[in-house]
């Protein structure tokens, strides 16, 4: 059985208000797959699927999904199918759920597949606890399933912020991972370093470095243990070898004559003048 969505009140925000300003270039363009009447309208209408929900920091050709593409094309699904697909591949997955903490991703897919930021931290707790009971694809059905969904998109409108003024487009927010990833990854390049290459490389702050050191420095203590030994049986060899340990003689008798030396006279180059006495 599973949990029931939590109650949360929906706070006034922009797109729950009826705008009455002129248009101009903060107002979103419309995709609608009925509209479109050549293959470049269609290629406009996936362009926009991919800045939407991959935002522009992930669209790299490698990272295309050719089977939804090929699926829009020829009208065997609906535009809201090719976003719940590009939603549950590989790539967001590994690229941007896998990088976020529940809430931040919440707030993540709200932006980008409803076209609004989470009402508060109510609903991000809310919305966490589907993530957790039944995965980030649960998620997503039942906000492409919602009322919410359906009402502002239907099946052939691709999802976009519904009101921005005066502040940057949700596809364009960076990063794409939150503090937490970047804080572990930096953790994990500290393996085998020293404390002087780590203070001496980067940004990190002292508390930094001294979260990670202790762990090299345990990592290091038990890799130079010692194996158990038995120290009674050692001991007892050890008293065995004395007991029956002969030491050697090492003493000699000297024959050898001990040498002596004579005094030699030796002619000097120079005869000896004594000093003249004054009187």
């Amino acid at each position: 059985m599973s949990i029931p969505l939590l109650e949360y009140s929906p706070s006034s925000q922009n797109q729950r208000v009826e705008g009455y300003e002129v248009p101009n270039e903060d107002t979103p363009t419309v995709y609608k797959l009925n509209y479109a009447t050549s293959d470049q309208d269609v290629d406009a209408i996936i362009w926009a699927g991919y800045r939407q929900i991959f935002s522009e920091h992930l669209i790299l050709s490698s990272y295309r999904q050719k089977f939804l593409e090929s699926q829009l094309r020829n009208r065997a699904i609906t535009v809201r199918d090719f976003i719940r697909g590009l939603g549950k591949s590989d790539v967001f997955r590994s690229q941007v759920a896998e990088v976020n903490s529940n809430y931040r991703l919440v707030d993540i897919i709200l932006k980008r597949f409803v076209g609004r930021a989470a009402y508060n931290k109510d609903e991000e707790i809310a919305w966490s606890i589907v993530i957790a009971t039944k995965g980030v694809h649960g998620f997503i059905d039942a906000l492409l399933d919602s009322d919410e969904y359906l009402e502002n998109f239907g099946d052939d409108i691709v999802p976009y912020q519904r009101r921005r003024f005066g502040s940057r487009p949700f596809n364009l927010v960076n990063p794409r991972y939150n503090a937490n990833w970047r804080d572990t990854q930096s953790m994990r390049s500290f393996g085998y370093r020293s404390f002087y290459s780590i203070r001496t490389s980067g940004t990190l702050t002292t508390e930094d470095i001294r979260k990670a050191i202790p762990a090299n420095f345990l990592a290091m203590a038990g890799n130079i243990i010692t194996p158990e030994r038995n120290y009674q049986r050692t001991i007892a060899a050890v008293t065995s070898q004395i007991k029956t340990l002969e030491i050697p003689d090492t003493s000699r008798d000297v024959t050898t004559e001990e040498v002596t030396i004579k005094p030699v006279p030796v002619s000097l180059p120079y005869s000896y003048i004594p000093a003249l006495s004054k009187n």
